[in-house]
């Protein structure tokens, strides 16, 4: 049943001059995605600030909370788990690699010894085995836990936020950019979709899903299936008309052109001053005149754009608190980190143990507002 449709069959509310206006807002609607990037990219930040195993747990609940809570049925809302194993992998890696390879960290608390395989002179500061500290396996924890979160926080924004409203939302200065950045991120979402329905399509015929026959049977389905969606997505591009610009002076594009690069540089480079160690007085200057000149840019090159947007996605307030919440989190931690690093970096050398400082928690804890101030999304009627 259709919006329009369950707008004329709603009943009217008494005193209203407009009943479909009022239950429409009690409708379920999608976020705006960016609202949802913009709170995972808060998340991220806050986690890149610290190597606390117990903050980058409670960063990694409250997205885990907030994904379960607002995640529609969709099949590119299902790769959040997706993430998650990755970034197990990751954190396992990160530690085999520590054990077999050696740490930059050294530590008077060996576990145990492997056999150590003789190198040439050139391979100086590379070994392979020897002796395994407790030092360098808490180092190689944190640090990988650390890239795993970051991957969490990546996911739950795949998971929330759908690909394609994104493309329609991004500036048209943007577009062309943006297609090739969306179908990018849809290869993981989609690819976890086809991998489940072609294991499905085996256990319904009898047939096992596990295995490395299995693996090979379901990868040329995959691959087939990507191609198809890569001829559909051309077809429609080509229907839509995309690449046609609007005739603007050359110097205005150019000009558009420098301004938004010369914005991405400053804004890049002042996100780096903020988010190391130490104080940079200097980047926040840098980040809010770099803002202004990728605004300036993209309002340049959109006039080049001749596309319109058919129902183009609110901007209203449980978008505003989503992405406020998100900032609140990393700015919260990068101003704590700057003042007490020792709270946000427990000590390997010597090995102490990690306590929950109550600050930070609390400033983590305001990233679960959107599981309580977003709609919910529509459901599909299958």
């Amino acid at each position: 049943m259709s919006v329009d449709r369950l707008r004329r069959t709603a009943p009217t509310a008494p005193g209203s001059a407009n009943p479909g206006a009022v239950h429409s807002r009690s409708l379920p609607r999608q976020l705006h995605p960016g609202a949802w990037w913009l709170w995972a990219l808060g998340l991220a930040a806050a986690a890149s600030r610290t190597t606390n195993p117990l903050l980058l747990l409670l960063i990694l609940a409250v997205a885990g909370f907030v994904v379960a809570a607002r995640r529609g049925d969709a099949p590119w809302a299902r790769s959040y788990a997706a993430f998650l194993r990755l970034g197990l992998l990751v954190l396992a890696a990160r530690v085999v690699f520590a054990v077999l390879l050696g740490s930059p960290v050294g530590g008077t608390h060996v576990l145990f010894t492997l056999p150590q395989l003789p190198l040439p002179a050139w391979a100086q500061g590379v070994r392979l085995g020897g002796s395994v500290s407790l030092e360098g396996v808490l180092f190689a924890l944190y640090e990988g836990l650390r890239l795993a979160v970051l991957l969490a926080c990546v996911g739950a924004a795949n998971a929330l936020a759908s690909p394609s409203r994104l493309l329609r939302s991004l500036p048209g200065a943007l577009y062309e950019a943006g297609v090739a950045a969306v179908v990018a991120m849809t290869f993981a979402p989609n690819l976890v979709a086809d991998v489940r329905r072609l294991r499905a399509a085996r256990r319904l015929r009898g047939r096992t899903d596990r295995g490395v026959r299995a693996v090979l049977s379901v990868g040329l389905p995959v691959l087939e299936g990507a191609l198809e969606r890569s001829v559909a997505l051309a077809a429609a591009m080509d229907t839509r008309g995309f690449g046609r610009t609007a005739r603007v002076p050359r110097q205005l594009v150019r000009t558009g052109g420098v301004l938004t690069l010369a914005g991405l540089l400053g804004v890049c480079s002042a996100t780096y001053g903020l988010l190391t160690a130490g104080s940079h007085a200097w980047a926040l200057p840098v980040l809010l005149a770099g803002v202004a000149a990728s605004a300036a840019g993209l309002a340049l090159g959109s006039r080049r754009s001749v596309r319109t947007r058919y129902r183009p996605d609110p901007w209203a307030l449980p978008e505003w608190l989503t992405a406020l919440s998100g900032a609140l989190v990393a700015t919260a931690l990068i101003w704590y980190a700057g003042r007490w690093p020792e709270a946000l970096t427990p000590s390997v050398v010597p090995p102490t143990a990690p306590r929950l400082p109550l600050l930070p928690a609390a400033a983590v804890l305001i990233g679960l507002l959107p599981a309580f101030v977003t709609p919910e999304p529509p459901r599909s009627t299958r």
